[in-house]
């Protein structure tokens, strides 16, 4: 069954956040979400957000679910918001626990702060499936790029987070804590088993000079020529590469914001006593 998809791209993160439906029916799910965050002011923003929105209420649609791939470190989730606005359930992997218990110690976060996922609405067990109206999907771990990252496969297409960008780009890194090269490989490799034309959705793009944003390719486009892990790659060749690559790249500029909310479920921190919510940047750590 082919799902009806309508993406939504975020310029300044260069993120895609999708709408996912079935044609004639009005269950539909939004899929990694951005919360507008200005870094120099510190503030947040829904103006991607209530495109998103605007859509979903122009369409008559119901959101069953908004669902996380994975704590992004280079956007904000607007899921709360968009909760509040048009419903729906804040869904994640299961695994977005030992990524909450990193980042708890890192950001010495407040001892309230739970480790269990009860923040978000509803965790994915590995290959569960779920229903969006007349929609089938199935939730996919595909660890890696964090150790709590899922793809979702609906009908004939396939959400994949971070683990595979458009085949000029490549594949996410990861140096991130819980990181793993060999994981992300072995992930990689599930996705590709896949039916040749199963259409792959990706979050993010960061085109080169010569092409304009894109986010949707197919397992062959993937296998005959992503230029990191083509068809002929060994899993020893990806790793040598992504390590060496990895070692390279600079930290993303939201990292530090994105992920204490992202772990959250899209919530901000707890106000302090002077009614002021803070974030905070840990010093000569990361």
């Amino acid at each position: 069954m082919q799902p009806t998809i309508q993406p939504f791209f975020d310029p300044a993160t260069w993120t895609v956040t999708y709408v996912v439906y079935q044609a004639g029916r009005p269950e539909c799910a939004i899929i990694d979400s951005v919360l507008d965050y200005d870094p120099k002011a510190g503030r947040t923003s829904t103006a991607s957000a209530d495109k998103v929105v605007a859509f979903v209420r122009e369409h008559a649609l119901q959101v069953e679910w908004i669902m996380e791939t994975h704590a992004h470190a280079d956007h904000l989730s607007a899921a709360p918001y968009l909760r509040s606005q048009v419903g729906g359930k804040i869904a994640i992997g299961q695994h977005i626990r030992s990524v909450q218990g990193v980042f708890k110690k890192l950001f010495n976060l407040e001892p309230e702060f739970q480790l269990d996922g009860s923040q978000f609405d509803h965790l994915f067990d590995e290959n569960e499936e779920f229903v969006i109206g007349g929609l089938k999907g199935k939730a996919l771990h595909v660890p890696g790029h964090t150790p709590a990252d899922m793809a979702y496969q609906i009908g004939d297409a396939v959400f994949v987070g971070d683990t595979l960008f458009m085949p000029d780009v490549g594949t996410a890194r990861c140096d991130f804590p819980g990181g793993n090269a060999h994981a992300l490989y072995r992930s990689i490799s599930t996705l590709l088993n896949l039916p040749a034309d199963t259409r792959l959705f990706m979050c993010h793009d960061y085109p080169p000079e010569s092409r304009g944003p894109a986010w949707e390719t197919t397992v062959r486009a993937q296998r005959e020529g992503n230029i990191h892990v083509h068809d002929g790659v060994s899993e020893e060749q990806f790793v040598a590469m992504r390590q060496a690559r990895d070692a390279t790249l600079a930290m993303p500029t939201l990292i530090l914001p994105a992920v204490q909310v992202n772990i959250r479920a899209g919530e901000l921190p707890p106000a302090e006593a002077n009614g002021i919510r803070y974030l905070k940047i840990p010093l000569n750590t990361v």
